[in-house]
């Protein structure tokens, strides 16, 4: 299965795969709007033995199949242990 994939340039981190070349129609429009304007980045074909950096290659192929598209979004920020309260201020 071939996949395009799209930075966007307003989230940074968040990527949308979409299964036909520049086929914004089939995003959800809270997608679209949250995640606009886009560059394109990959052109990827998706077989058994890709791995993916972030992300389920089978869950991307299952998407791309049923939806036209997959959105990956940035992995959560960990927070720095230093900036909690340790409850050691006297």
């Amino acid at each position: 299965m071939h996949a395009y994939v799209y930075k966007s340039l307003r989230k940074e981190g968040a990527y949308v795969f979409l299964a036909t070349r520049d086929d914004f129609e089939c995003l959800s429009e809270s997608v679209h709007k949250a995640l606009q304007p886009f560059a394109l980045v990959l052109e990827v074909t998706l077989d058994g033995a890709r791995q993916l950096a972030r992300g389920n290659a089978d869950e991307v192929r299952s998407d791309l199949a049923t939806r036209g598209f997959h959105v990956q979004m940035p992995p959560p920020v960990s927070q720095d242990p230093l900036t909690s309260d340790w409850g050691t201020d006297a």
